[in-house]
């Protein structure tokens, strides 16, 4: 996404590749010197470190800025995985499977294919807000770091996780300069004029000291500066706070004193809120992980805040800090969970809590279903984007359980969500969940057990798809719904195509079309289209040219890719099994040229297969040896392979590889294929396929690779270590270094031959050996 301040790489043709989903800073980092400092030493020590400290200290802050300096000692990115709005112990992994963009592809527990998708990857995961899912959180550490020896966690929370291997930082409040600059570096943001100088530096330090140091409550004050002195700041504050003691800690004074300045600050700041003010901050608190200006009209409008108050009375609120703004697809604002979760206590108490929860729900169901009716259209990618950066809102409203039928209304609208944005294991559980709170023979639950159905198909649980095709046929038979029996039908052909039956495929596939047609259903005629057409393709059925014809049309005309995309590539299936080799690269190009932005990764890889069968009957070996590995991370990851796309499939890409191996020879085969595999995700993957030439980072010549070696001798020793396998703690053991020296000699490796992963250090390293054998 466009905001995003992770590492990226950048294709020949200047798109960003990410690699990472840091959000933007959007004020400067003061202070934290010694403490930044201290993380990246105890990292380097360790793969697990988490910060402690109260509320408000500046946990989160810290984390993510000390991770943006780390650069090139994280190739494969630094991820945040923010829990704050989590409040399901279940709902952890796939929240992180989530963060990380893993393809969500197959039956397998999430933390399996977690594990499994993180294996080779040399990244840095950031567990944000942790304390109240500690045991949920130890759990999924526990599995990553075991099954990835290139992983490194930093954890925020109030409590250790308890896990083998942690270190531990707590996290001070600022000393006495660093919140004074601190809060003179936010005041003079709201206040240009505001300074610290003789007069005031006195009734500064004061204010600094009242407020414990604490970050969170210090930008708060600061936000104050703009109308009061610092004298009256101090004043207001400490009256403030005395009269509020009691509504910390149950109303105890032996609460701890964070706690109650903090508690404190919020509550004072809540107060000098005009009322609309306070009534647009308490119904915010209904929306988890941001919300957009079109979201806060729709949802907090009306009944006191009139539809056009609410952009300026959100551009007041942020310029009390209380609400921040953000850059993720677009302008985005979002409560801190602790201003979020005060908000919330207000609108509870308010009585408006159950009536904000439905227009919430509302808001967002009616934006799933324009999505879904309006897919086959321009945007897609975009549309995809909008549905996970509102994820948390999303499943915030599923679990409103005030009417099931509206729940399941909205989980059958968010399909292509769940099948094409990356949510397969965490769609098939909502739907098992919602199908069993709410079984009676609904309208609703028809549409739900057809998407269900879909999503259980994807996975290749063609079993439980089956099962539900049984009762949703029964059930459009007694709704006497005739465009669910035309549904249930085409949903055999897909099970039948998938158990290799592609005539009778074609046929329930034509017959769909035909019924959905004639009942004047756009959407569905489009997909059944897309099947009839690919079903075709691969079986080499004739009729492929016109339905071929009829779609691409159709896309073009309205920009319609991902069925585009999956058409091209069925046509070029059809030009390969005709020997129309130059037709079958052309069409595999284009059909990736439109999966652009998609994160699909077992469709991008079919592309790359057909791409590399076409590529090596044209004699460019070492390039199809590449796309073969890039495929092949592709297959790991989806946890799926070439042979689950049936045999023909298989027999290609083993002749393929045959041809490729006969070429080049085993060894520069290896060092081709480790190439392609380096770059992973379906993002890289497109990028390099797509590729005029292999850039430089790829290029490797076998003959001359190690004859002038721009590494020392102790470099040389661990590139051939890499080579062998082993992580950075095992390449400091059998060398007798440090942990940190030989991250060190890696980095420096990567930097002087100019590459970006280990397994480009391991190919360069074996061609040499090959050159010199």
């Amino acid at each position: 996404m466009s905001s995003e301040d992770g590492q990226a790489d950048v294709d020949v043709k200047g798109m960003v590749v990410e690699s990472g989903n840091l959000p933007a800073a959007f004020t400067s980092f003061v202070g934290r010197r010694h403490e930044t400092a201290e993380i990246r030493r105890l990292l380097g020590a360790g793969r697990l470190l988490t910060l402690t400290g109260v509320g408000g200290v500046g946990k989160t802050r810290l984390a993510l800025e000390t991770a943006r300096t780390f650069g090139k000692a994280f190739p494969d990115g630094v991820w945040l995985v923010d829990l704050a709005s989590v409040h399901d112990p279940a709902a952890v992994t796939a929240v992180a499977a989530g963060s990380l963009r893993m393809p969500d592809l197959g039956v397998r527990p999430v933390v399996d294919q977690l594990a499994a998708y993180l294996t080779r990857q040399r990244a840095l995961l950031i567990l944000d807000n942790c304390e109240h899912l500690v045991d949920a959180c130890a759990g999924l550490v526990q599995a990553l770091l075991s099954a990835a020896p290139e992983l490194c966690i930093l954890a925020t929370s109030r409590h250790t996780l308890g896990v083998t291997g942690e270190y531990v930082l707590a996290v001070p409040p600022l000393p006495l300069d660093e919140a004074v600059a601190l809060l003179r570096d936010r005041a003079t943001a709201v206040h240009p004029e505001f300074a610290v100088s003789p007069p005031n530096q006195t009734e500064v330090a004061r204010l600094c000291a009242d407020l414990d140091g604490l970050p969170l409550a210090i930008e708060l004050a600061a936000s104050r500066l703009r109308g009061l002195t610092v004298e009256q700041l101090t004043e207001r504050l400490e009256d403030r706070l005395e009269a509020r003691f009691a509504l910390l800690g149950g109303g105890s004074r032996t609460a701890p004193r964070h706690q109650r300045t903090l508690r404190g600050m919020i509550d004072w700041s809540y107060e000098l809120c005009v009322p609309a003010e306070q009534l647009l901050w308490r119904r915010l608190s209904v929306f988890v992980g941001g919300f957009t200006l079109e979201a806060a009209e729709g949802v907090c409008a009306g009944d006191g805040i009139d539809r056009r108050e609410v952009a300026d009375l959100l551009d007041r609120l942020v310029a009390q800090s209380v609400v921040l703004t953000c850059e993720v697809e677009g302008r985005r604002y979002r409560l801190l969970e602790i201003v979020r979760r005060y908000g919330r206590e207000r609108l509870t108490e308010s009585g408006e809590e159950r009536e904000l929860r439905l227009r919430h729900r509302d808001f967002f169901l009616a934006l799933a279903e324009r999505i879904d009716r309006h897919w086959y259209r321009a945007g897609q990618v975009e549309n995809l984007a909008r549905l996970r950066v509102e994820h948390a809102n999303l499943v915030a409203a599923l679990d409103c359980d005030e009417d099931p039928r509206a729940g399941l209304r909205l989980l059958a609208a968010l399909c292509w969500h769940w099948c094409a944005g990356g949510f397969l294991s965490e769609g098939r559980r909502m739907f098992e969940r919602a199908l069993t709170a709410a079984p009676e023979p609904t309208p609703e639950r028809a549409q739900a057990l057809l998407a269900a159905i879909w999503v259980a198909q994807t996975q290749g649980d063609l079993a439980t798809a089956d099962r539900w095709l049984d009762e949703a046929g029964a059930l459009g038979e007694w709704l006497g719904e005739p465009a669910v029996r035309v549904q249930v039908a085409g949903f055999r052909g897909v099970s039948a195509h998938y158990r290799g039956r592609p005539a009778e495929a074609i046929e329930r596939y034509a017959e769909a079309l035909a019924a959905m047609t004639a009942l004047g259903d756009e959407r569905q005629s489009v997909s059944w289209l897309i099947a009839l057409t690919c079903a075709q393709a691969y079986a080499g059925d004739p009729g492929v040219s016109e339905t071929s014809s009829r779609m691409i049309a159709a896309a073009e005309a309205s920009g319609e890719r991902w069925g585009h995309a999956q058409v091209l590539m069925a046509l070029g299936h059809d030009a390969w099994t005709c020997g129309d080799r130059e037709r079958t690269e052309a069409l595999a190009r284009s059909a990736l040229e439109y999966m652009r932005g998609f994160d699909d990764y077992a469709m991008v890889a079919r592309m790359l297969e057909l791409l590399a069968w076409a590529t090596a009957v044209g004699g460019a070996h070492a390039r199809a040896a590449g796309l073969l590995g890039a495929a092949d991370v592709l297959w790991r990851d989806a946890g799926s392979s070439v042979a689950a796309f049936g045999p023909q499939m298989t027999a290609h890409h083993e002749r393929c590889e045959q041809t490729v191996v006969a070429a080049l020879g085993q060894a520069a085969y290896a060092v081709a294929f480790a190439d392609g595999g380096g770059h992973g995700g379906p993002g890289r993957a497109v990028a390099f396929a797509l590729a005029d030439r292999i850039d430089a980072d790829a290029d490797i010549d076998v003959d001359t690779a190690d004859a002038v070696s721009p590494l020392s001798r102790r470099e040389r020793e661990v590139a051939a270590l890499v080579a062998k396998g082993l992580s950075n703690r095992q390449i400091a053991a059998e060398l007798v270094l440090s942990p940190r020296t030989a991250d060190r000699h890696v980095e420096n490796i990567l930097a002087k031959l100019g590459f970006r992963s280990r397994a480009r250090i391991a190919a360069w390293w074996t061609a040499g050996q090959v050159s010199t054998s």
